[in-house]
């Protein structure tokens, strides 16, 4: 029998307890692995052990997959009416609300997220995702195409069946439920495979599931590795779509075994290397505060992390000077999350904290200057100061690469044309930040950067009714809004004879 864990919080922006069952979560129950085996929890605040939790195998997602098909085929899918998952979504969106202030907290605690972000953002949009898919539930619907006056034919939108979804660490409760409100909405069964380095708020939402009615096997948990839970899940001959948030590098691997086994649907959201662009007729004041949001927003360790800031030339001395201001403010209230003053966390775990370092050595061996930051904070954990590099070239790696941390690299420019060709001279497209006051400007840019998100005058401003996805190595298929809905769904054409002869 799983064991439960239950963390006690008694700090100034929570107080009370929260049980998070520790097991895999298969068919509404929770269960033990098959194999056995367990992986630790880490607070990156510390550096120590929060808690232990199962680690699965292939075999556990043979059993939850089995699950998953009998609940598509029985009591979910095709066999329940949208209007029905819809209101078990809003049911469920209920119970997140209720207990909204316990998943901030566990934000805070596995991934180091301060307080404001987690409560508004990652928390408050997870809440709206799910009721925004809720409200599509019943709204899944084909076309009826007029052929000749002896046929019919019409299409039908349905579901895949057994959907992977494969998150990451970085938004471990928003990204799932990124995935959960299509995957639901349109009448499919999901096996979720969390980060091993942030699953507690997954496994807290289990629960949720369970008091909220969804039949068993509608959604399940394998906690464990990529190399062995997220392999068998892009592998499974009866998964017949995955859902991938993460590395480009991993990416390919999903899209390698997809193709070699089933040639599973697959949808990817990858790295990007996102460029803020920044010309001499901006509001200052708000274009320093959006770049700083653009960058240190959760530690830099979002995927539209736009750690390449071009400066038009007219403006560059002052906005560095007053943006080495805003990191230097960043790194006096760096700290515990759950110490209200604190602005800026840490790093995920030693691995990431290692592998920022390693970006910033590089930057320094390749001649960039340090303007500030540059060095670990602290004794204790994986923090890491805001640092901002100047005297860089494009090609080097801190300007080609996706870093994921607090870093980035300030650049002039003199013309569009320039600037352009710097910021598309990348592997990557997720998205891109344009300020200016000139509309003329705006839409030549917009119109001309590779990437799959362009935000004028402000900057990772998703919204759940607008798709999100990527050019280039970025990724394949969107994530959000009406858009998301078509990754989840296959088209059916049926014709009907109505009086053809031979």
């Amino acid at each position: 029998m799983p064991k439960t864990y239950t963390h006690t919080f008694n700090e100034p922006t929570f107080k009370g307890a929260s049980h998070i069952n520790t097991g895999l979560f298969i068919n509404n129950q929770w269960v033990d692995p098959v194999e056995g085996g367990t992986l630790d929890v880490i607070n990156p605040t510390t550096g120590k052990v929060i808690t232990s939790v199962a680690a699965g195998s292939a075999k556990d997602v043979d059993i939850a997959v089995e699950a998953a098909t009998k609940a598509y085929r029985t009591s979910w899918g095709l066999k329940l009416p949208g209007s029905e998952r819809g209101r078990l979504m809003n049911k469920l969106a209920d119970l997140m609300e209720k207990h909204s202030e316990e998943f901030v907290a566990l934000e805070m605690l596995n991934v180091g997220k301060t307080y404001g972000p987690a409560k508004t953002f990652d928390v408050a949009q997870s809440i709206y995702t799910i009721r925004y898919y809720a409200g599509w539930a019943d709204k899944i619907h084909g076309k009826t195409i007029e052929t000749r006056d002896t046929k019919m034919a019409y299409t039908r939108h349905e579901p895949y069946g057994v959907v992977g979804c494969i998150v990451p660490w970085n938004f471990p409760l928003l990204m799932t439920v990124w995935k959960l409100g299509p995957a639901l909405s349109t009448g499919n069964a999901v096996i979720l495979k969390p980060s091993e380095m942030t699953p507690l708020s997954a496994l807290r939402l289990a629960d949720l599931f369970v008091e909220a009615g969804f039949p068993p096997g509608v959604f399940n948990i394998i906690n464990g590795y990529g190399n062995k839970v997220g392999q068998a899940i892009a592998e499974h001959m009866k998964i017949s779509k995955v859902a991938f948030t993460g590395s480009t590098l991993t990416g390919r691997k999903i899209l390698k075994a997809a193709s070699e086994t089933n040639l599973k649907k697959v949808t990817l959201e990858l790295g990007g290397k996102s460029p803020t662009i920044i010309f001499n007729d901006v509001d200052l004041e708000q274009a320093l505060k959006w770049a700083s949001a653009g960058i240190f927003i959760n530690m830099g360790q979002s995927c539209v992390a736009a750690s390449r800031i071009f400066v038009q030339e007219g403006i560059y001395d002052k906005f560095l000077q007053e943006f080495t201001k805003i990191a230097k403010t960043l790194t006096e209230n760096t700290g515990s999350p759950f110490i209200p003053t604190t602005q800026h966390g840490p790093q995920i775990s030693q691995i990431q904290f290692d592998r920022v370092m390693g970006f910033i050595n590089s930057g320094k061996q390749e001649g960039a200057k340090v303007q500030i930051g540059g060095e670990r904070h602290g004794t204790e954990g994986y923090f890491i100061k805001p640092t901002i590099f100047t005297d860089v070239t494009p090609q080097m790696s801190i300007m080609q690469d996706e870093i994921f941390g607090p870093v980035c690299s300030v650049v002039k420019f003199k013309t569009e044309e320039e600037v352009l060709s710097i910021a598309n001279d990348v592997a990557y497209g997720l998205g891109a930040n344009v300020f200016t006051e000139n509309t003329a400007i705006a839409m030549r840019m917009a119109h001309a950067l590779e990437a799959g998100s362009i935000w004028v005058n402000c900057a990772q401003q998703t919204e759940m009714n607008v798709p999100f996805g990527g050019f280039k190595q970025s990724g394949m298929g969107r994530e959000l809004g009406q858009y998301a809905l078509d990754s989840y769904t296959q088209v059916k054409a049926v014709h009907i004879n109505l009086g053809q002869k031979l």
